[in-house]
């Protein structure tokens, strides 16, 4: 029978009750320049999971073992050998958690500061919050023309400061950086049946915020992992679905949105799908300015949106 799963630990690993458990998926992502990053920034009180999600990519499981193997913390790496998608290979990856809190970091961020670890730990010790979000920059980032697409897009909706944050909780929450007690988790997972990319935290979020404070605060970490143009345009193609799960169950929350507002008004729009594609073209012509081709795929999301709206 072929396996499904495999799993291997360090020598750390053994007879640790850790308060923190740092639970890492990747696909297709090299995590081994954050394992380095996280190693000997706290004590044994941190547990690093990282979960390879289907890679089918032996030279990179190799190179994550390895990695394992080296960390002084006590370390865990768990992979699939089928994909099992964003929503559920983290409830896997929190189901063989040990700590009292869980922070979700995605293979290609880097903390932006050398007391990263310490400062989650802090927030644990001084307030045990139920959820926390650590906010995500751009710092660490290469700046190519490339990739300018994308970063004039995060800053202007995703790298926001805690008061910003603070405006809409619910909303500014991602997986990239988020802090989690594990009986709050425990009671409200994420939704597995979600597919594809997007969505599937913030929805999360907006089921955990009826119950539960979400905690912003400032502890940043960088996301290196920008897209180019045509690729951010396949992810926005296919959250368009997990859009449409959202508004179903979250009406009222998401219509105070700028991104469901702006479907509203493209829905009356007439011949929509004749002319969305011209979106799409516009944002990938590589000489326009960076600024015009992400407020061109904005409105090509918003098109993509306004069949769910």
């Amino acid at each position: 029978m072929t396996r499904t799963v495999t799993r291997w630990e360090n020598a750390a690993w053994r007879d640790v009750a850790p308060a923190l458990s740092v639970l890492i998926p990747c696909h297709r992502h090299d995590p081994t320049r954050l394992l380095a990053a996280l190693d000997g920034a706290a004590d044994a009180s941190v547990e690093i999971l990282i979960l390879d999600d289907g890679s089918d990519d032996e030279a990179l499981a190799g190179s994550i073992l390895q990695a394992v193997e080296a960390l002084s913390l006590p370390a865990s790496f768990i992979r699939l050998h089928a994909n099992e998608g964003r929503a559920k290979g983290r409830n896997r990856l929190a189901a063989a958690a040990r700590g009292r809190h869980f922070l979700f970091l995605d293979a290609d961020m880097a903390p932006d500061s050398g007391d990263f670890l310490d400062r989650w730990l802090e927030l644990i010790a001084r307030e045990a919050p139920a959820v926390a979000f650590g906010g995500f920059s751009l710092d660490q980032a290469p700046r190519t023309r490339a990739l300018a697409v994308h970063r004039a897009l995060a800053l202007r909706s995703d790298c926001l400061p805690v008061k910003a944050r603070r405006r809409a909780p619910e909303k500014h929450v991602f997986t990239s950086n988020l802090l989690v007690d594990r009986r709050v988790f425990a009671a409200e997972p994420f939704d597995a049946s979600f597919a594809g990319w997007g969505w599937e935290d913030v929805e999360w979020a907006m089921r955990v915020s009826r119950r539960h404070q979400i905690l912003h605060v400032d502890i940043p970490a960088t996301h290196l992992g920008l897209d180019r143009a045509a690729e951010m345009a396949a992810k926005y193609e296919q959250s368009a679905a997990n859009f449409a799960r959202v508004v179903a169950a979250h009406r009222d929350t998401v219509s105070g949105y700028p991104s469901y507002r702006a479907a509203r008004l493209l829905k009356r729009a007439p011949l929509i799908r004749l002319w969305r594609p011209w979106l799409k073209a516009a944002a990938l012509v590589e000489a326009a300015p960076a600024k015009w081709r992400a407020f061109a795929l904005r409105l090509y999301r918003a098109a993509l949106y306004a069949e769910a709206v």
